[in-house]
């Protein structure tokens, strides 16, 4: 086996697994804090600072990679990952702003593996080869995010078993043997190269690197909106269901999500060339659809459960396809020397999306129901329907500088 395929199957491992952890603490603190009798705005609250300090990591990180590799970014997210699982599950200092912190300390952890994992398939696939790298970038992506929907259901599952604090305890324990198994087999994979990044470098002047940025913004602020606290607690207060149950259920949806994005490439013939933004925003277009048949389905039918159930599903479809193309899209737009810059930044509007929608989910459904959060979801992609008509409509040389 080549030796960069090698390193680069050991730095996407440590990804999985880091997305296993990452799911899985996400349904914990979502599934206890509701327990505990915290409100939606305040559970919402919980993960301001892990979406905050996103957009940080994601700003530094980037220019860090660049100046010292990756390798280096990537066993710092696992460090941090590790001590924010134990000390969440010392339950005596448990509170609103301890959690916050160490949610900012994960969210940190996160976006370092993201980054270098997303960057790190930039200089293993040659420049030339964009079907390839669309090809790759589609099963990482949906591999990871059916390993996050795992995450969901593992977490519901060991909350209901060993409890919140054994839960935190398991995952720290799993997640410090993969990082010692992967640090003992990792050699000296994707360092920097000659290439010095420069601080000012890490604001994008590509302007598809900055419109594709502002299209995911909004693209994840409406998946959020309702996915993240309003779904779940919805699911659980108004539905009459289980904390098992809607683990299981939210597992259900990101796995279907990440499999459908792995399919992208096949589903839309893409064998021997690659998308473009011209796809990007038919791909929005589709999502506004979907969200516009949900609306009218519950005028006619009165009932957001069953709305929701359904719409859930072919949502999660057409935004596996929109996320796949976009994954791809930043990679390829993104310079050759110093990639992990423009894909840091790209991830910082990402960050700063999930954390609109984290906001809203929780504010909209204590403020005016469930339904409310469907419409907000409505407007938000309309907007990155608007932004993503400005992408390129043929493709670009992979690596412009």
């Amino acid at each position: 086996m080549n030796k960069d395929v090698k390193e680069y199957g050991l730095v996407t491992s440590a990804y999985w697994g880091f997305t296993l952890t990452d799911g899985a603490l996400r349904m914990l603190v979502v599934l206890y804090f509701h327990q505990l009798g915290y409100s939606p705005l305040a559970v919402a609250s919980l993960f301001l600072f892990y979406e905050f300090f996103g957009i940080v990591t994601n700003l530094f990180g980037g220019w860090l990679a660049a100046r010292f590799g990756l390798k280096s970014t990537l066993f710092s997210g696992l460090f941090l990952q590790i001590v924010a699982l134990i000390l969440l599950a010392q339950t005596q200092w448990l509170g609103i702003a301890y959690v916050m912190a160490l949610q900012a300390i994960s969210g940190i952890a996160k976006d370092l593996n993201k980054m270098s994992a997303k960057t790190a398939i930039k200089q293993l696939v040659p420049a030339d080869q964009s079907s390839r790298l669309f090809y790759w970038i589609s099963v990482l992506t949906g591999s990871k995010n059916a390993l996050k929907g795992l995450g969901f259901f593992l977490g519901g599952w060991l909350l209901h078993v060993v409890g919140y604090t054994g839960a935190l305890y398991c995952l720290a324990g799993g997640l410090t043997l993969l990082t010692l198994l992967v640090g003992m087999n990792l050699t000296h994979t994707l360092q920097a190269k000659q290439y010095k990044a420069k601080f000012s470098e890490v604001f994008s002047t590509s302007p598809a690197v900055n419109w594709l940025s502002g299209a995911r913004c909004f693209l994840f602020a409406a998946r959020d909106v309702w996915f993240v606290v309003a779904l779940p607690v919805f699911l659980t207060l108004e539905a009459g269901w289980s904390s098992q149950l809607v683990g299981a259920m939210m597992a259900a949806w990101v796995i279907i999500y990440g499999m459908m994005q792995s399919s992208t490439p096949k589903l839309l013939g893409f064998a021997d060339h690659a998308p473009t933004g011209q796809h990007a925003l038919y791909g929005a277009i589709a999502l506004l659809l979907v969200l516009g048949a949900m609306i009218l389905a519950a005028q006619v039918f009165f009932d957001w459960q069953m709305v929701a159930l359904m719409g859930l599903m072919l949502f999660a479809v057409v935004f596996a396809v929109n996320s796949a193309i976009h994954s791809f899209l930043i990679v390829h737009y993104a310079r050759s020397e110093g990639a992990s810059m423009d894909v840091g930044f790209y991830y910082m509007a990402n960050a700063g999306g999930r954390l609109l929608g984290t906001v809203l989910s929780g504010y909209l459904y204590q403020a005016a129901g469930f339904s409310a959060t469907i419409y907000a979801s409505f407007v938000l992609v309309l907007v990155c329907v608007f932004i993503s008509v400005n992408l390129p409509k043929s493709a670009m040389s992979q690596g412009t500088d």
